[in-house]
């Protein structure tokens, strides 16, 4: 069918979790069957930050790098901006070649499986790779049940030309069916006209049509990711894919985590093949209404992040979600222009310090004079620091005490820990000190604490999202 096969998976899912009783408690039922829980995506993380996690996590376990990476493909339904071409972002903090072919997909929770379909048409590209990004967190109304159910998640997959996971053979079909789910222009909720008997026909009918024209026998597969807008949904296609509720549950994971839009098939992909799958379908299923079938042959190595371990009361997943919280004050915080902001954006994404050319200190950011033997007309080597460190100095900015461009973030999530971080070199014992936000969970922050970098949003001015790292406790990384 193709040349091109699937090396390697990375999964992530936010560490924040609500369970099924916050709603009922809250709006006296839970529209989302078969939900137990699902993922929430912290204050600063969004569908490029989990597709960046993911992919560090897909690159690592197929033993690849960014420099690697000759076609990237992101695919979303919820892209933190709606007109700005995010791969762009996502090549430099992974530190791909800026010649490499990008595409972005979104409008359909199939988007991923349509990504994915790119990359092997494309590909097998040599000693380079392909690198699909499959990253969403849906958002409704309140007391909707897209809202009830909707989870955040990402899977990214590396697509070359001798991997284990192999395609054995891949189909689509499309139907007409408006109205089935849909978000209108400028409204960041997704909705639909629930009409339940209408809705089911749509996803079995769409479903079966793509698998009817698979040329492989399904017999022998052994789990089915299919698409999951809730726990019941997927069970009701059966017949028309022709397989058992068991193949199905074997690549299950809407009750855990909701729904996670686009990157559903793929989450539940990851979470098949940890457990030995040898035989897999992806059945892809977006609303309109289009359908993928994918049938791959395994086993494929996977490295995930896909458990929770804080629980969140419905008001603060409220905060979480920014239905109740403030914005920054009137006259904002500490103004940088986008073009300042960009000129360290090999900082912020990758932190690239800079070597003296006088006396051979680390310099971070890699500007000005030398902040060892203050020599002002020197020049600094480019150093990409491995992103491991040690915590110096610590304080929480409590609740009020925020600069004003992070009183969103502050109002989402609460008091958060700001430390002044050594940052390891690349050589030896050398550091080098900068400033950080700690991600820090439920775990103490003090001086000597180890941590990690990770890229999240640092915030929003002039309504451009400013992304950068910040640093995670490393015994708490997953």
């Amino acid at each position: 069918m193709t040349d091109a096969q699937i090396a390697a998976i990375g999964a992530y899912t936010p560490r924040l979790r609500i369970v099924a009783e916050e709603f009922e408690d809250a709006w006296g039922s839970f529209n989302a069957a078969g939900v137990k829980q699902k993922a929430v995506p912290e204050a600063d993380e969004d569908a490029l930050t989990m597709g960046v996690e993911a992919a560090e996590r897909a690159l690592d376990v197929a033993g690849y790098s960014g420099a690697d990476v000759c076609h990237l493909a992101f695919a979303t339904t919820s892209p933190p901006m709606a007109e700005e071409d995010l791969t762009a972002r996502l090549v430099n903090v992974l530190g791909v070649p800026d010649s490499v072919t990008t595409r972005t997909m979104t409008g359909s929770t199939r988007v991923g499986a349509q990504a994915l379909n790119g990359a092997l048409d494309a590909g097998p590209w040599g000693e380079k790779i392909g690198l699909v990004i499959i990253s969403d967190c849906p958002k409704g109304a309140p007391d909707s049940d897209v809202e009830h159910a909707a989870g955040a998640g990402s899977a990214a997959l590396v697509v070359d030309g001798d991997g284990p996971g192999k395609v054995l053979d891949r189909t689509s079909h499309v139907d007409t069916y408006p109205g089935t789910r849909f978000r209108t222009g400028g409204d960041d909720k997704t909705t639909g006209l629930g009409v339940t008997q209408y809705d089911r026909e749509a996803f079995t009918t769409t479903l079966g049509g793509a698998v009817d024209t698979l040329d492989d026998s399904l017999e022998d597969v052994d789990a089915a990711a299919v698409q999951s807008p809730d726990g019941k949904l997927p069970y009701r296609a059966t017949a028309a894919l022709g397989i058992d509720a068991e193949t199905i549950a074997a690549a299950e994971t809407v009750s855990s985590l909701g729904d996670t839009g686009a990157a559903s098939v793929f989450i539940g992909a990851a979470t098949a093949f940890m457990e030995d799958t040898k035989r897999l379908l992806l059945a892809a299923y977006g609303s309109g209404a289009g359908a993928n079938a994918i049938l791959l042959e395994g086993p494929v190595p996977v490295e995930s992040a896909l458990d929770g371990e804080t629980e969140l009361s419905y008001a603060e997943y409220l905060r979480r979600r920014g239905e109740i919280t403030s914005d920054e004050p009137e006259g904002g915080g500490a103004y940088v222009s986008v073009p300042s902001w960009r000129r360290t954006i090999d900082q912020r994404h990758r932190l690239v310090a800079g070597r003296c050319s006088a006396c051979g200190a680390l310099n971070f950011p890699p500007d000005g004079a030398c902040q060892q033997c203050n020599e002002r007309s020197v020049s600094f080597e480019a150093v990409e620091l491995p992103g491991t460190g040690t915590v110096e100095a610590v304080t929480t900015i409590a609740q009020g005490g925020a600069p004003p461009e992070f009183v969103e973030q502050q109002s989402k999530s609460g008091p958060f820990v700001s430390a002044v971080v050594a940052l390891d070199g690349p050589k030896g014992k050398e550091t080098v000190s900068v400033a950080s936000q700690v991600l820090n969970g439920d775990t103490k922050v003090d001086i000597g604490t180890a941590v990690d970098a990770t890229v999240r949003r640092i915030y929003s001015q002039e309504d451009v999202i400013r992304y950068g790292f910040k640093m995670q406790v490393s015994e708490t990384r997953r």
